[in-house]
C-alpha cells in the first residue's frame, strides 16, 4: 500500500520542485533587472548634473576671495586714486527719505538721507567673469574713501542697527560706489519778517574736509537729488515747495574748496496760527466794542470788560512770541497783535475819557443848580 502511494505521488512532487526552482529564478531575474534600471537612472542623473554644471559654471567663494586679496595686495588706503597725476572726481547724489521737524527757535531742521558717492580707482581693476563685486561695510575701511563732511550740520548720526547702513560696490573697471544713510540736524537761518506768511530755503552743504579743489572735484550725478513721498514727512507747519542744487567755490587760507549745496524750499502753513492767534485776537477786539452798547452809567461793567480784554490781548501776544526765537526785529505777527492791542486799549481809554467829561459836566450842573436855588431863597 505504501509503495503504491509513493509511485502515485512521485511525479507530482517532482513537478512541484521544478516549479519552485523556476519561481525562485524568475524572482531573482526581476530583482536584478530593477537594480540595473536604478543604476542606469542614477547614471543618467549624474550625467544631467554634469551637463548642467558644464553649461552654467559658477563662481566659487574662493575665487572672489582671491580677487579681493589680489586687489588689496600692496594697496595703500591712505593715498587717494591718481595722486600726483590728476584730481579725483567724486560724483554725488542724494536720496531724501524725510525732512522735519523744523525747529524755528534753534533755527535748525532734521533731514534723513541716503548719501551716495562714485569715483574711479585704477588700483581696484580686476579681470573676472563677474562685472561687479557686491560687498558689505567690512570692506569700507580697507580702501580709500573720500573725506566728505557736512559743513552746516550741528549733529550727524549714521545708522548702525542692525548692521552699519553702508553699501560698497566695485566694478571691474575700477569704479567704486559708496553709499550710507545719515540723519543730520542742519542749520537753517530763518528770516521771520513775514512770519507767519514766510518762506525759507534751508541749505545742506557738504565738501571735502582736507582735499582742496586741485585734489578732489565734486560733481552732481544725474539725477542729483531724489525725494521720497512728502506726505510722510514731519514738516507740520511747513509745506515742501521744491529743491535746487548749486556748486560754489570757497576761498580759504588752506586752499579753494568746492562746496555742494542743496536748498530745500519750504513755505509755512497758516492754519495753526489762524486758529491760535488770529481768530482769538479778532474776537477779543470785537468783544471790547461791546462796551459801547452798555449804559455809560454802568461803570463797573464797562471797566471790567475793558480791563479783561486788555489782559487777554497781553496773554495772546506772549503766547504768539513763545513759538519764535527772540529776534529783535518786528514780524508780521507782532504788527497784527500790536494793532489789535491798540484797538482794545483805545476802547478802554474811550470810556475813561467819556466818564471823565460826563462826571465833570454833572458836577458843574449840580453846583450851578445849588447856587441858583440858594440865590432864590436869599432873594425871597
Amino acid at each position: 500500500m505504501g509503495s503504491w502511494k509513493a509511485l502515485l505521488f512521485s511525479p507530482f512532487l517532482l513537478w512541484s520542485q521544478r516549479r519552485g526552482v523556476r519561481l525562485i529564478f524568475l524572482l531573482l531575474t526581476l530583482h536584478l533587472g530593477n537594480c540595473v534600471d536604478k543604476a542606469d537612472d542614477e547614471d543618467d542623473e549624474d550625467l544631467t548634473v554634469n551637463k548642467t554644471w558644464v553649461l552654467a559654471p559658477k563662481i566659487h567663494e574662493g575665487d572672489i576671495t582671491q580677487i579681493l586679496n589680489s586687489l588689496l595686495q600692496g594697496y595703500d588706503n591712505k593715498l587717494r586714486p591718481d595722486i600726483g597725476v590728476r584730481p579725483t572726481v567724486i560724483e554725488t547724489d542724494v536720496y531724501v527719505n524725510s525732512i522735519g521737524p523744523v525747529d524755528p527757535i534753534n533755527m535748525e531742521y532734521t533731514i534723513d538721507i541716503i548719501f551716495a558717492q562714485t569715483w574711479f580707482d585704477s588700483r581696484l581693476k580686476f579681470n573676472s567673469t563677474m562685472k561687479v563685486l557686491m560687498l558689505n561695510s567690512n570692506m569700507v575701511g580697507k580702501i580709500w574713501i573720500p573725506d566728505t563732511f557736512f559743513r552746516n550740520s550741528r549733529k550727524s548720526d549714521a545708522h548702525w542697527i542692525t548692521t552699519p547702513n553702508r553699501l560698497l560696490r566695485i566694478w571691474n573697471d575700477g569704479r567704486v560706489l559708496y553709499t550710507l544713510r545719515l540723519t543730520i540736524n542742519a542749520e537753517c537761518y530763518l528770516q521771520l519778517h513775514n512770519f507767519p506768511m514766510d518762506e525759507h530755503s534751508c541749505p545742506l552743504e557738504f565738501s571735502s574736509y582736507g582735499y582742496p579743489k586741485n585734489e578732489i572735484e565734486y560733481k552732481w550725478k544725474k539725477p542729483s537729488v531724489e525725494v521720497a513721498d512728502p506726505k510722510y514727512w514731519r514738516l507740520y507747519q511747513f509745506a515742501f515747495v521744491g529743491l535746487r542744487n548749486t556748486t560754489e567755490i570757497s576761498h580759504t587760507i588752506s586752499g579753494d574748496y568746492i562746496i555742494m549745496t542743496i536748498f530745500f524750499d519750504l513755505s509755512r502753513r497758516m492754519g495753526y496760527f489762524t486758529i491760535q492767534t488770529y481768530i482769538p485776537c479778532i474776537l477779543t477786539v470785537v468783544l471790547s466794542w461791546v462796551s459801547f452798547w452798555i449804559n455809560k452809567d454802568a461803570v463797573p461793567a464797562r471797566t471790567s470788560l475793558g480791563i479783561t480784554t486788555v489782559l487777554t490781548m497781553t496773554t495772546l501776544s506772549t503766547i504768539a512770541r513763545k513759538s519764535l526765537p527772540k529776534v529783535s526785529y518786528v514780524t508780521a505777527m507782532d504788527l497784527f497783535v500790536s494793532v489789535c492791542f491798540i484797538f482794545v486799549f483805545a476802547a478802554l481809554m474811550e470810556y475813561g475819557t467819556l466818564h471823565y467829561f460826563t462826571s465833570n459836566k454833572k458836577g458843574k450842573t449840580t453846583r450851578e443848580r445849588k447856587l441858583k436855588n440858594k440865590a432864590t431863597i436869599q432873594f425871597q
